[in-house]
């Protein structure tokens, strides 16, 4: 489904192109920062030109049409490989005129009014805009607790210091933004720049940051010597389970060998589901059986296919967030 490929990627860039011809290396730029999506705006007279380049260029990119106000702008968008709708209020005429062909839209609603006239139309998803100066995220919260089922993409406002603020509650599926694709950037074809701050907005979004290393270990016996090395060097408290014993939280010794040559390595990411997008997207394979899942339905857990220097590789979610 459109919209679980989105909230895979988190972040939409919100694009406004003046000239077409920007269109193939912006894509590029985006694609290979880590975010294969963009909303092109209908705010110039180039938008259908550089959606049909971006995706006759990038065919595997997510790509919508923002800013449209009517039906006739839908058709031109659809017609030039747009996937999804957005717009920056909920016009009747262009939501039921969507939703008679099957397009996906997003409309933009900024308070319950809004938000139940899309549930009238059935919508499940809804653009909250303009996020910050409708209340940011304590307004999605409160809007959320009556309208359980609709989730928000916001956009406006959006930017690094909010975006992990946004995107930590469950009811925004991604959010939309522009800080990465500045119309500046764009007309100076800075585009390395919007590539840095594409990858840059990623690793935020994302979270990396070590969790622990994990030492294998041949029996326990040896496991218990390990941890108390760490707990008479360090202080390093151990905690002992079934098949392993933590140090505080920096050192996992296995009872018995596990994953990996030497043992593992766990990044904690803010969300694996998305960070295990973004490295697939670099050619990184993961082993599938290796998934855990907590009983919300998130990945808790996953590791990579192939070993780093001896050692497994996985990802897990932030304790923080758990």
């Amino acid at each position: 489904m459109l919209f679980d490929k989105i909230k895979k990627i988190g972040i939409v860039p919100v694009v406004k192109l003046e000239d077409a011809q920007d269109a193939k290396p912006l894509a590029k730029a985006l694609c290979d920062g880590g975010l294969p999506c963009a909303e092109v705006t209908f705010r110039t007279e180039q938008a259908a030109d550089a959606i049909k380049n971006m995706k006759e260029a990038y065919p595997e990119m997510l790509v919508g049409a923002g800013t449209v106000l009517t039906t006739s702008q839908v058709d031109e968008a659809v017609n030039a490989g747009a996937e999804f709708i957005v717009s920056p209020g909920l016009n009747p005429e262009v939501v039921e005129y969507c939703i008679e062909k099957n397009i996906p839209i997003l409309p933009g609603c900024a308070n319950p009014s809004d938000v139940e006239q899309a549930i009238k139309y059935g919508l499940k998803v809804v653009k909250f805009f303009p996020a910050e100066a409708a209340g940011g995220i304590k307004t999605i919260k409160a809007m959320a607790a009556p309208y359980h089922q609709m989730k928000f993409m916001p956009t406006g406002g959006v930017n690094p210091d909010n975006i992990n603020e946004y995107l930590n509650f469950d009811k925004i599926i991604a959010c939309g933004g522009t800080w990465m694709v500045k119309d500046n950037l764009i007309k100076e074809k800075k585009f390395d720049e919007i590539q840095n701050l594409t990858t840059q907005a990623v690793h935020k979004m994302l979270g990396f940051k070590l969790a622990h290393i994990g030492i294998n270990c041949d029996n326990e016996e040896q496991a218990h010597k390990v941890a108390e090395a760490f707990d008479f060097m360090f202080g390093f408290a151990p905690k002992e389970n079934p098949s392993s014993i933590f140090s505080d939280t920096y050192v996992e010794t296995m009872k018995t060998p596990f994953l990996g040559t030497k043992g593992h390595i766990a990044i904690a990411v803010n969300s694996v589901e998305r960070a295990k997008v973004y490295l697939e997207q670099k050619n990184i394979a993961f082993n599938e059986d290796s998934a855990v899942y907590r009983p919300d339905g998130k990945m808790q857990a996953v590791y990579m296919a192939q070993e780093v220097g001896g050692f497994a590789i996985h990802l897990v979610r932030n304790p923080a967030l758990s």
